[in-house]
């Protein structure tokens, strides 16, 4: 993963990394899912990818998403509007998030780049000051689960992928191990009657704290009231909870505005 130089602004890279992310993985040429290929899936799971139209559609190769959120910094805070828009990559898997929000008219970008088993994660203000940049192991196993939660929720065409594991629980739940590299990462998913995915719970992703330090807590995103994009079922709302032991943390409320799969850029 190249160097983010200070005076890079955190647009430029995002689209140079992109860029460079087409390149790399251009579309291949269209694989249909089949029934057969999601047979040995937990019977819930079958269900959440008929419901979701996954079934007979092209696999996803990469998607482009954006959301508007309500952000929240701690508990009690008043929220911030942002925007966001991602890309994600199922070939290598690859994770591009750029988020602009303000708060009392100071604009930020906070980005997250999740490519080659690597995660960075930077905050700049005005484009100037960065007040938040990490990496490393902790940061790079937090941003896999980030990216199964995708998976799980945006791209359940992928959830057939060999480097994916399934045990089911009962009949409306299943637990997902994703194996990227050296990185192992789990989640319990949960379902509703109607082959819905009401929520990802998982232990292995970890918490930015104030001091800088990544902190593991029990994480949460429960997702809701789902539309069609392009043929497939899709939550709209979702939200991502810390469950602190002095309480839950909701930081996040989000909006899909679009979804786009298999981009030619």
């Amino acid at each position: 993963m190249k160097t983010m130089t200070a005076c890079t602004s955190s647009k430029k890279m995002f689209q140079l990394t992109k860029s460079e992310e087409f390149a790399s993985q251009p579309l291949q040429a269209e694989k249909v899912l089949s029934e057969m290929e999601a047979a040995h899936l937990p019977i819930c799971v079958k269900k959440y990818l008929a419901y979701t139209g996954a079934i007979g559609r092209s696999k996803p190769q990469n998607v482009c998403i954006e959301f508007d959120a309500q952000m929240f910094r701690k508990p009690g805070d008043k929220p911030m509007k942002s925007h966001s828009v991602q890309y994600n990559f199922y070939g290598e898997y690859t994770r591009l998030f750029l988020m602009k929000a303000g708060k009392m008219g100071v604009p930020f970008h906070a980005m997250h780049i999740y490519k080659e088993h690597q995660a960075i994660f930077q905050v700049k203000v005005a484009e100037l000051f960065k007040v938040v940049d990490i990496s490393g192991e902790e940061l790079t196993k937090a941003e896999t689960v980030t990216l199964l939660n995708d998976m799980c929720i945006f791209a359940p065409g992928s959830l057939t992928d060999n480097r994916l594991t399934w045990s089911e629980l009962d009949s409306l739940s299943a637990k997902v191990t994703l194996t990227n590299g050296k990185y192992i990462v789990s989640a319990i998913l949960f379902f509703n009657e109607a082959g819905e995915l009401i929520n990802f719970v998982s232990d292995d992703r970890s918490a930015l704290q104030d001091d800088g330090t990544m902190k593991q807590v029990h994480w949460t995103t429960p997702v809701s009231e789902y539309k069609e994009f392009e043929g497939r079922k899709i939550p709209t709302v979702g939200k991502t909870i810390w469950h602190y032991p002095e309480g839950d943390f909701t930081y996040g409320v989000f909006h899909l505005r679009s979804i786009k799969y298999n981009v030619a850029q």
